[in-house]
């Protein structure tokens, strides 16, 4: 046969190979997509991506990662295009937007009480915010948040971004959640180092025992994170927060505080992180409920409102993460997490100055298709922390108003004990659906003198959240 008829022999494609073709195709149809919307070419190539997959043209990884990888660069051209339209600064290299909007039904309810009447209600968050960074490792940002105010102060509520539905559709407020600078002055390989001031994220690592996760403190912050090798890393924290300014005096209340966590990654399968902090407030007599806003109760107090007990605890924390190859109904590797946490407070008597908890959880939410399911025992006595930096959703129910400005029904902070059990399924990156369910008790009889009868309480909301 002529050497020009010579058939020309077939190369076998690889999968990486084929990934790559299939990307720059899609790449291409997003680009002609776009002359429409940009969400309308996301969709359309999400569409694609999942027919490949059921032909089995693209295994499931590689799905999921020409999918991140699309999303990464419609996110670079959006943000391109609008570093060209508005009048950055020449020092602006890129500005983000983020937020959330989150729809809520919640009810709490006593399992053993026939006076105790129940209560619903339908609840809204909204956060929506801006970060942007700047030449030389500077950041800035803020974001507002939803909420409602506390009683008749304009002041929002700290531990909360809910708004209620109420009051025949009035308008809601809308508030300050966070508005910090960040300096990042060294970040390499192995070392990062940053500093943060103003009203800003938690750059604690404790779980809702100690702080809410919806708390934004307010002062300054040094983070730093180094790597040792390819198996062990530390993180290390700091922080001065303000809790608030007196003006007859100098004597504000200040928290200090301090976390050094260890991690380890001992196989590609196992992985675990032992963590210690410390926190101290100094001045804290100054936390009367005439000067500042209080949500939560529990804590030790005078007839007039003061703390009687100092809060200098000692916080311990431990998690080993064990992740197997695949589960049943679940999109991609399933960890498997068990966590515990323990504070002891060296400002208050021994017995209640100390606070646990204990639990595991099955997957990890977040991404199109996984989801978590999760349970933990927690027990928190009344001066082992601050009630107002404690989870205001873990309640239990207070028959009557304690002593020192406490109020009566369904209350967070401390003195409580009992179990959550927690659902979240993400449907897709953006859109998920979460339960939860406390189950609580007063950890005493008696509450600053108020004698309260056992009572069984259950706090359940669902939520359904949109992430932007």
């Amino acid at each position: 046969m002529p050497p020009h008829l010579k058939p020309i022999p077939m190369k076998k494609t690889t999968s990486r190979n084929n990934s790559k073709k299939i990307k720059a195709t899609l790449f291409a149809s997003a680009a002609t997509l776009a002359l429409a919307t940009t969400s309308h070419a996301q969709s359309s190539v999400d569409a694609l991506l999942n027919k490949l997959e059921q032909k089995g043209i693209l295994t499931a990884d590689e799905t999921q990662s020409l999918r991140a990888e699309n999303e990464l660069d419609a996110t670079n051209d959006f943000n391109s295009a609008l570093n060209q339209k508005l009048p950055f600064a020449p020092w602006v290299n890129s500005i983000k937007f983020n937020g959330s909007f989150r729809g809520r039904y919640e009810q709490f309810s006593a399992l053993n009480s026939d006076t105790l009447a129940d209560r619903d209600r339908f609840r809204y968050r909204l956060l929506a915010g801006i970060t942007i960074s700047m030449a030389g490792n500077l950041e800035a940002g803020f974001r507002l948040g939803s909420g409602d105010s506390k009683g008749s102060s304009v002041v929002g509520n700290p531990l909360s971004q809910n708004s209620t539905l109420q009051d025949n559709f009035s308008d809601k407020g809308i508030y300050i959640d966070t508005a910090y600078g960040k300096w990042t002055p060294i970040h390499n390989d192995n070392w990062q180092l940053s500093g943060t001031v103003g009203k800003m994220e938690n750059p604690f690592k404790f779980t809702p025992m100690v702080f809410d996760l919806d708390l934004t403190p307010e002062g300054g912050a040094i983070q730093s994170s180094y790597v040792i090798n390819d198996k062990n890393s530390i993180d290390a924290t700091g922080a001065i927060f303000v809790l608030d300014e007196e003006a007859g005096t100098t004597q504000d209340p200040i928290m200090y505080g301090g976390q050094v966590t260890w991690n380890a990654k001992w196989t590609s399968k196992l992985q675990s992180a032992l963590g210690l902090g410390a926190f101290s407030i100094v001045n804290s007599k100054q936390l009367t409920s005439a000067n500042v806003i209080e949500i939560v109760q529990g804590n030790t107090r005078t007839a007039a409102g003061a703390l009687v007990h100092n809060y200098d605890p000692i916080i311990a924390d431990a998690s080993l993460t064990y992740t197997l190859d695949s589960f049943p109904l679940y999109a991609g590797a399933f960890p498997i997490k068990l966590q515990g946490e323990f504070m002891d407070n060296t400002g208050a008597p021994d017995d209640i100055n100390k606070g646990y908890w204990a639990g595991i959880v099955f997957g990890k939410s977040g991404k199109k298709g996984t989801w978590d399911i999760s349970y933990r025992y927690e027990y928190l006595e009344s001066d082992a922390w601050y009630d107002q930096m404690a989870d205001d959703d873990n309640v239990a129910y207070y028959h009557a108003a304690p002593g020192g400005g406490g109020s009566a029904g369904f209350v967070g902070g401390t003195d409580v004990k009992g179990h959550l059990i927690k659902l979240t399924y993400s449907l897709t990156d953006a859109f998920s659906f979460d339960a939860s369910c406390f189950i609580n008790d007063l950890i005493h009889s008696e509450v600053n003198g108020v004698n309260e009868p056992g009572n069984h309480s259950l706090h359940f909301f669902a939520d359904i959240m949109w992430k932007f």
